[in-house]
């Protein structure tokens, strides 16, 4: 039993030295505005290793965030428009997109063309965008936006609802669309009971809990791959998608980015930026 015990101290002292040795990509984006730390995800394996390869090759440097949007997302990489390759040409990656992984703000993940074209939702071969999103209200979170619409435009048309129908033109007419947001979704389960229709969303109570805490872009989720995340520096990404922009989102001022990676171990990657590697969790 002394031996046996002995073996198994040994056995689980291996996997802890093991552990702590393991190394991993440390990312920097460094902007105009400050530094962005980030790790990249090992279970989105190609997009982990194309992006450390361009990032290697120096390729990101001197390319920009050509595309921010407060309270939606700040968008770069376009290494192939830098190289001048034309767009039929630029190289692609297969999905990897992993429900694990959902767009909470911080996250970083693949840029791509619309279903239209890419039914298969291979994401482009450079740009990435980091999610800033916004804080949910539950209701909102939960509602299917976009059928919730429809049905309540229908909804209004019953002779009933005129009051309701007044109400909705008049923020409408004043322009207070987060007041038109909620009003609509005020009205989900009376819209859900008057129609018989199913107007709702389905969320895990982590996604739930995130979405209406942290915030993020839920109508983004299972639609495009998230492979990593920033584990330093989010507000230097939150400054970038505030600042002015013109046609396209694109911001006035350019702002270049010039990317590294760097391999740290493990412990001191959790170490010095709290963040905790799900496999050590």
């Amino acid at each position: 039993m002394k031996k046996l015990k002995n073996s198994l101290i040994l056995f689980l002292f291996s996997i802890s030295f093991a552990c702590s040795g393991q190394k991993d990509y440390l990312v920097t984006i460094t902007t105009p505005q400050g530094e962005i730390k980030a790790i990249l995800f090992d279970d989105t394996p190609a997009h982990k290793s194309n992006f450390i390869k361009l990032a290697e090759e120096g390729r990101f440097d001197s390319t920009q965030f050509h595309r921010v949007m407060k309270n939606f997302m700040v968008q770069g990489g376009d290494v192939f428009t830098k190289e001048e390759l034309p767009p039929a040409e630029w190289p692609t990656i297969e999905a990897e997109i992993n429900p694990n992984h959902f767009h909470r703000k911080g996250m970083i993940a693949a840029a791509r063309q619309p279903d239209s074209v890419n039914p298969l939702r291979r994401s482009n071969g450079s740009q990435f965008y980091i999610v800033i999103g916004k804080v949910y209200e539950e209701k909102e979170l939960l509602a299917d936006m976009e059928k919730l619409q429809s049905a309540f435009m229908q909804y209004v048309q019953i002779g009933s609802q005129e009051e309701l129908r007044n109400e909705y033109t008049r923020l409408y007419n004043e322009q207070k669309y987060d007041s038109l947001t909620m009003l609509v979704v005020s009205k989900r389960e009376e819209i859900e009971k008057s129609l018989n229709l199913n107007l709702s969303k389905e969320f895990t109570p982590e996604e739930i809990a995130v979405y209406t805490s942290i915030g993020g872009t839920p109508h983004l989720d299972k639609e495009y791959t998230v492979f990593g995340e920033v584990i330093s520096g989010l507000e230097i990404a939150e400054e970038i998608s505030k600042v002015e922009t013109g046609q396209r989102d694109k911001p006035l001022s350019p702002i270049y980015m010039k990317v590294k990676v760097e391999k740290l171990s493990r412990k001191k990657i959790e170490k010095d930026y709290g963040y905790t590697y799900p496999a050590l969790k």
